[in-house]
């Protein structure tokens, strides 16, 4: 999908999200290429936010000169989406080691910075929850804390709710083929939960294929109401109570 189509209809995707209640935006860094983009949006409307990062895809762009220079503006407030992810690793075993080893230096470092500027974090899991679990234990990431961002469903990352970790649910909850998920839903505590979209993928069904958006965000809180025998409402306002209090600058005028 190209880019463009992703936002030149910006403004009417943020206004139709706004009519169905969605008060708040937060834009994840992955690629300094977005930077841009992400900030202008931040200051033309009061409700976008943006975070700054590398995604582990995107490392061989990574600079902290880069993160220095965006991490205090304003309507910055996270640090992210930063991670492992050894699902599209290099067939050559030396090439894969030099990739793995990178990536884990990366991570470190975002983390690492994100504890310097006391920002939360914004954590890309995929194929790689081991490695990834240490080094935010190794490296006290629970003094910022953070998000889970597309949680995997491993039950072994659920222990990170006990070191400042929330957990963001998306699209893939209402998925047929998302039975490891609603498996595990109920055992995430209530208090770490979150509702994303990871636009413009993962668009929930029924509307699966086409290019997500925030405003389809109702239909994952209508799943996770169905799993936790809790009414729509009631997730709505825990998940909302749970964004606030990771991400603090939301509540601050800016």
């Amino acid at each position: 999908m190209d880019n463009k189509l992703y936002y030149e209809d910006i403004d009417e995707v943020i206004k139709n999200a706004k009519e169905q209640g969605v008060s708040k935006f937060l834009i994840p860094g992955a690629s300094f290429d977005d930077l841009p983009q992400a900030i202008k949006l931040s200051e033309k409307y009061n409700e976008v936010y943006f975070a700054v990062g590398i995604h582990p895809y995107d490392i061989e762009q990574y600079d902290e000169k880069v993160l220095e220079k965006y991490i205090s503006h304003p309507k910055c407030i996270a640090v992210g989406e930063c991670g492992l992810d050894y699902f599209r690793l290099p067939e050559d075993e030396e090439d894969k080691k030099k990739n793995i080893k990178k990536q884990k230096e990366v991570f470190i470092s975002q983390i690492i910075f994100a504890k310097k500027v006391k920002k939360p974090l914004i954590i890309h899991i995929r194929e790689a929850s081991q490695d990834a679990k240490k080094i935010l234990e190794d490296y006290d990431a629970k003094e910022v804390g953070g998000v889970l961002h597309c949680y995997n469903a491993d039950e072994n990352l659920l222990c990170l709710s006990k070191h400042n970790f929330y957990f963001g649910i998306g699209g893939v909850v209402t998925f047929k083929n998302a039975k490891k998920l609603l498996l595990v839903l109920d055992k995430i505590p209530k208090d770490r939960l979150l509702i994303e979209t990871d636009a413009p993928y993962l668009t929930p069904h029924p509307f699966r294929g086409k290019r997500n958006e925030p405003l389809y965000t109702k239909y994952i809180v209508e799943k996770i109401s169905k799993i936790l025998n809790l009414s729509s409402n009631e997730i709505e306002d825990i998940t909302n109570k749970n964004a606030y209090k990771l991400f603090k600058q939301f509540s601050t005028k800016n």
